[in-house]
């Protein structure tokens, strides 16, 4: 009956490395050819990583005032507040960026800034930066927090988010999405669609949109049709049957039953019936421990969501052996082509077996316990290296340094269930399988004490991760300086584009600053544009980079958004 929605719009999308997008050889050129100023560069490296500096932090940042992001405010001040406009809107299009949230942050100071044709433009972007009711809640959030004038709902924002609703017209599924949206996005950040109805006083000679307004809208009189007398009239109108109108109205009532139904055999059947457009998030919460509920909905959930309620479907015994729900599991997790759509990284896949194989959840709001399933667990390692191959190649020359000085039990930030020497040992897999030229050394030492090792890891292709993590944990580390690989490089007349550090430890200091080493080593090898990426899992206070110097980066503990900031890094997005 509703042939408008497609499986990757069920989901609010991921903010992290997940939504990456290829990109030409000519467009990489010309982003290396086409200098930046400062102000450029902490603009793109905000939108990525969330700060204008050179770090990308796991803990979430509080985004509360303009300047968190200065550079936006002197950029519009020099007559450039359209570029900064396009600029965020490629970054959303693209999906260069970690996470919405700043993206969404930006926006909404261009939209409250003083120069009108910014805000015109920032404006006319909204519907295609914020694609879901949540994205929209958080930007008119951030317009309150950002508008030193109160709450500032004038014509202009009240005009630019009626046209958010309106742009759906314009989208595959038009309002009946825009329905199925609403409902399963109900409210965040304070505001509801209720709320905003009454806030930006829509208004609409769309029918569809019109009857929406008036479904969420009922008890409050916000619109001055008699809808019981429109809808008489509509019926009687040629082509009805196949109207959007009557699409919105029979989606709202299948929604409507659904948040009324209490039994779940029936809550199954109306899954059955009416999937795609039934998800989680329309059963209500008495039902979402039943079985037979999940039993439906497992049946259709997308990979991503799948993935992230495995440890569910086993607490409800839906994955036991030899059963449909393990076989179904399976199959989706071992399929290439579904993996490859659903843009899945090795590191969320590996995070997720290790979650599982635990048995156990740590999540705060539910503690399940469940019992593991071997075939679901092996499925989920083939997973890890099958998507290897999906990850983007840059084509550069990567040293990636090791060292670990902390417990074999110690956890890099933000992601409890890694240890920090599985991270390094999964990304040394992931970049040592995709691109070319890749170098892994483990090393140790502080040139104050003139004592430092640095020893070549050899990972031969049948390498597994297992055995690599192993292999770092049985080696020997102490003090570290980051500069001990770079100056190792320049002895040895290495040739790299990009050095990166994994590290648990404190950085110690040496003679010769890290930035200093690499600068000579630009100088001594001819790699003007040699990058510096360090990786401090366990280090709550990490602080290696030079603000002044973009082509270095700090990452502060590892989460699935921080292959993402080093591959923008290092292709020279940000």
């Amino acid at each position: 009956m509703y042939d408008f929605l497609k499986e990757d719009e069920f989901e609010e999308p991921e903010e992290s490395l997940n939504s990456d997008r290829t990109q030409s050889k000519s467009e990489r050129s010309q982003i290396h050819n086409v200098p930046k100023t400062i102000d450029e560069i902490r603009l793109s490296r905000f939108l990525c990583l969330g700060t204008e500096s050179g770090a990308y932090h796991t803990d979430e940042i509080e985004l509360t005032c303009r300047e968190n992001v200065g550079c936006i405010d002197r950029l519009i001040n020099k007559g450039e507040g359209l570029k900064v406009v396009e600029t965020i809107r490629e970054f959303s299009i693209e999906g260069k960026a970690c996470k919405a949230t700043p993206i969404i942050f930006a926006l909404s100071i261009c939209c409250r800034c003083n120069d009108h044709k910014t805000k015109d433009a920032a404006y006319k972007i909204l519907s295609d930066v914020c694609r879901i009711p949540t994205h929209l809640f958080e930007f008119i959030k951030y317009c309150q927090d950002v508008n030193p004038n109160g709450d500032g709902w004038g014509r202009a924002h009240r005009k630019g988010v009626s046209m958010w609703y309106e742009n759906y017209r314009n989208r595959k599924g038009g309002i009946p999405l825009l329905a199925f949206h609403m409902t399963k996005y109900k409210s965040r950040f304070g505001f509801t669609h209720r709320d905003v109805f009454r806030l930006c006083h829509i208004k609409t000679d769309n029918d569809a949109l019109g009857y929406l307004v008036y479904h969420f809208c009922r008890n409050q009189n916000r619109t001055d049709i008699n809808w019981s007398e429109h809808l008489e009239l509509a019926k009687q109108k040629e082509g009805f049957e196949q109207s959007e109108l009557k699409k919105v109205i029979d989606l709202l009532q299948v929604f409507d039953d659904a948040k009324n139904c209490h039994d779940e055999e029936m809550m199954k059947r109306m899954i059955l019936e009416h999937h795609p457009y039934l998800v989680r998030e329309h059963v209500p919460t008495e039902l979402l421990n039943s079985k037979k509920v999940w039993e439906a909905l497992m049946r259709f959930m997308p990979m991503t969501a799948m993935i992230r309620n495995l440890g569910k479907m086993s607490s409800l015994d839906l994955l036991e052996s030899d059963s449909f729900g393990e076989g179904l599991t399976v199959d989706k997790l071992t399929s290439k082509e579904l993996l490859k759509t659903a843009m899945v990284h090795p590191i969320t896949l590996l995070v997720a077996r290790k979650a599982y194989s635990k048995g156990q959840s740590e999540s705060k709001k539910q503690r399940l316990n469940w019992q593991v399933n071997p075939k679901v667990r092996d499925a989920l390692k083939e997973a890890f290296y099958v998507t290897i191959n999906h990850v983007e190649t840059t084509g550069k020359r990567y040293l990636l340094a090791i060292c670990m000085n902390g417990s074999v039990n110690e956890h890099e930030k933000r992601t409890p269930i890694l240890t920090a020497r599985d991270v390094a040992a999964a990304m040394a897999i992931v970049t040592g399988r995709r691109e070319q030229y890749c170098d892994v050394v483990a090393f140790s030492g502080n040139r104050l004490t003139e004592y430092i090792n640095i020893r070549e890891v050899s990972i031969p292709n049948q390498d597994n991760f297992e055995a690599l993590s192993e292999k770092f944990s049985q080696m020997q580390f102490d003090s570290l300086d980051c500069a001990a690989p770079i100056l190792d490089a320049i002895q040895n007349k290495k040739m790299y584009d990009v050095f990166v550090v994994y590290t648990d430890s404190e950085m110690n200091v040496g003679p010769i600053l890290p930035s200093e080493a690499l600068k000579r080593y630009r100088t001594a090898s001819g790699i003007t544009d040699a990058r510096l990426i360090v990786c401090g899992l366990a280090n709550n206070g990490l602080s290696i980079a030079e603000p002044d110097d973009p082509l270095m980066m700090d990452i502060v503990g590892f989460d699935s958004g921080a292959p993402a900031a080093i591959h923008q890094f290092v292709t020279g997005n940000i």
